[in-house]
């Protein structure tokens, strides 16, 4: 009964990729130009000349502190559906987001206490 649905659900997945990735590769190269130069294949970098190599090595820190940043800003945004709730939830819903917080509390005591927080 349900192999007829999900038939068409593959077809059409199968479509919705297929089709769009070939005409793009049989219409790309008719319809755009193509006149390369060297002015045009070389590496723009805010209109100035390339300085330096692009693979520079940034310490690991710099990483942690961008990971806890996403990290705290993803739950941060958990608060928000609670507080809009927050009368719905009642006695419950305050302990448990009270739970939530503790919890990210010692998260950012642990990378405190690792160093992971200085920024040198």
């Amino acid at each position: 009964m349900y192999a007829n649905g999900f038939l068409f659900v593959i077809i059409f997945l199968a479509l919705g990729i297929i089709l769009p990735v070939a005409s793009l590769m049989v219409l790309g190269p008719l319809l755009r130009p193509s006149h390369p130069t060297a002015a045009k294949t070389s590496t723009y970098e805010s209109g100035l000349e390339p300085v330096g190599d692009a693979r520079a090595r940034y310490n690991v820190r710099y990483y942690l502190f961008a990971l806890l940043f996403v990290a705290f800003d993803v739950e941060i945004v958990f608060l928000y559906p609670w507080a809009v709730e927050y009368h719905a939830l009642g006695l419950y819903g305050f302990g448990e987001m009270i739970l939530f917080i503790v919890l990210l509390f010692i998260g950012l005591l642990y990378a405190w206490r690792k160093k992971v927080l200085e920024w040198k």
